[in-house]
């Protein structure tokens, strides 16, 4: 065996503990799933786990190394990403003003070609927009390697890929239990208004303790 069973089972339930929290991607997928439907959100999921991809092997060719020890390169990360949240928040907020909300819900649940790519690349933002995530990698990731086995790269390959697959299934889960929620809001103006509002203020706030945490 390449890697130690009991230690991926211990990253794996740390990795479980840790996508059971809500955060920006669980927010954004829930509040879609509920708004548009499942197939939509179910792309964010994607483009979230792609995300993980990115973050997994800058982790691998030892960027994570770097930003973990560049305060000014975490710094312009963290930046960028916060800002992409305040605008993903803005836009919800916007939404939430505009006639579109109007729309019956049911016409939504079939995206076309732009919505779905539009939705993997959210997700993918998302997903790599909290540098946190690749020093937490870093930090992590190591302390479930079991060097006896030697090929470190590999026993982190498969402990990131096997975490990512975990994450994967958990916010499926939180798509499934959002999308039940859909009829309650069905042709329910104010509450659609109410949820975009809230998802939006939710986001600027996520996008706003990431530009004033320290790293």
């Amino acid at each position: 065996m390449p890697v130690n069973l009991s230690l991926v089972v211990g990253f794996l339930t740390l990795s479980a503990v840790l996508s059971v929290i809500p955060g920006p991607s669980v927010l954004l997928e829930t509040s879609r799933a509920i708004t548009v439907g499942r197939r939509s959100a179910m792309w964010i999921v994607l483009g979230n786990a792609l995300g993980g991809l990115v973050l997994l092997a800058f982790v691998l060719a030892g960027l994570g190394a770097i930003v973990a020890t560049s305060a000014k390169l975490f710094m312009a990360i963290k930046i960028a990403g916060a800002c992409y949240l305040f605008w993903l928040g803005v836009s919800a907020l916007h939404s939430a003003r505009s006639n579109s909300v109007t729309e019956p819900l049911a016409t939504a649940d079939y995206p076309g070609r732009t919505s779905w790519a539009r939705s993997v690349r959210q997700g993918l933002l998302v997903g790599v927009a909290n540098p946190k995530s690749v020093v937490s990698l870093v930090a992590v990731l190591p302390q479930f390697v079991d060097h006896s086995r030697g090929n470190l790269i590999l026993q982190m390959l498969i402990l990131g890929l096997a975490g990512g697959v975990v994450q994967a299934l958990i916010e499926t889960i939180w798509v499934c239990a959002a999308g039940s929620m859909r009829t309650w809001f069905l042709g329910k103006t104010r509450r659609i208004r109410a949820l975009k509002a809230s998802g939006g203020v939710a986001m600027i706030a996520f996008a706003s303790r990431l530009a004033i945490e320290s790293p």
